[in-house]
């Protein structure tokens, strides 16, 4: 194996947010210097890996550089791959080189046949993930980690958390090329970018209705400014929680309030926050005055798996389709 280098898939689409084709895999880098993060996107620790302890942000900034460089056909690859990463463990098996994944961390639990272990993907051990004897691992922003992993000649690809689709597309392109897979991590983006055009185009005009996204149970929420938030701006909705971050100071995940909710009145309420929180639409209608809300009372309250929204890889495309689909039945009942 040549030199242990470590490969960076960060962030580096354009700010418009659209669904275009990620960039070509070009070159190895040998260092990174992340700019810093306040948290990546991934959910709580009772659901994923990466992820704040009480805010549940997504990274707020990403270090720009250039793809990891194809590998030769008669290489092919790495024959021992460890992700402590949920999002790559869940691309690595989209792009077919999940056969070649001998461990992944405790929170990779998709897709199924994913090889769950103890690994910590909080707090990564080294001397843990190494007993694997893997030749590549797949994790969040490397930092220290990622440099005590390559001195023992294991190398690393990381990811940092997208601003805008195009990152997603680059991602998943990006480890095709490492993995020897490249022909079919652009096929996953092929599908990905159809499908999604499909169910934007489905949906009827939503520049009319408003929405908030919760998190959590004590109502930290993402604003435009997040991938989640440009995820919903695709349909034109308006997110209610913006005016609280007009500053940016929150990075785009502002703490609301009951009243402010209850003033702010969204016409859809989107709950990821049903596996860590055990929120449902019954427990929404029963909070200080949220039977007034106007999402209650129309039955509006959208019910979303939390790692799939806060993962970022080839599932993204269901939580745009849940988006789609209560547009559509909106659209249908007016």
């Amino acid at each position: 194996m040549a030199t242990p280098m470590l490969l960076l898939a960060a962030a580096c689409g354009s700010d418009d947010g659209d669904d275009s084709t990620a960039q070509a895999p070009a070159t190895t880098v040998t260092s990174t210097t992340a700019a810093p993060q306040p948290e990546p996107v991934e959910e709580p620790p009772s659901t994923t890996t990466e992820a704040p302890a009480s805010t549940t942000t997504e990274a707020a900034a990403a270090t720009t550089t250039e793809p990891a460089a194809a590998l030769d056909e008669d290489e092919h690859a790495y024959q021992r791959i460890v992700s402590i990463s949920p999002t790559a463990t869940e691309m690595v098996f989209a792009i077919g080189a999940g056969d070649r994944v001998v461990a992944v961390d405790q929170f990779s639990y998709y897709p199924a046949e994913a090889p769950v272990t103890d690994l910590d993907g909080w707090n990564p051990n080294i001397e843990a993930i190494a007993s694997y004897d893997p030749d590549l691992v797949l994790m969040q922003t490397s930092g220290d980690v990622g440099a005590s992993l390559e001195a023992l000649g294991i190398e690393v690809w990381a990811h940092d958390a997208p601003f805008v689709f195009d990152d997603v597309y680059f991602q998943i392109e990006s480890l095709g090329a490492v993995t020897g897979q490249g022909d079919e991590a652009a096929a996953l983006v092929a599908d990905m970018q159809a499908q999604i055009g499909e169910l934007i185009a489905a949906a009827p005009d939503a520049s009319g209705l408003s929405y908030y996204h919760e998190l959590d149970n004590t109502l930290y929420t993402v604003t435009s400014s997040t991938f989640i938030g440009q995820v919903y701006g695709l349909f034109g909705l308006t997110n209610v929680a913006d005016p609280a971050d007009a500053d940016g100071s929150a990075w785009g995940y502002p703490q609301l309030s009951d009243e402010y909710l209850v003033d702010a009145d969204p016409d859809i309420i989107f709950l990821a926050d049903t596996l860590c929180c055990g929120q449902d639409a019954q427990t929404v209608a029963a909070r200080p005055g949220w039977d007034l809300l106007t999402a209650v009372q129309t039955g509006r309250i959208v019910e979303l798996n939390d790692d799939i929204v806060s993962r970022w890889g080839p599932r993204l495309v269901d939580f745009i389709a849940a988006i789609s689909g209560v547009l559509v039945s909106i659209g249908a009942a007016s």
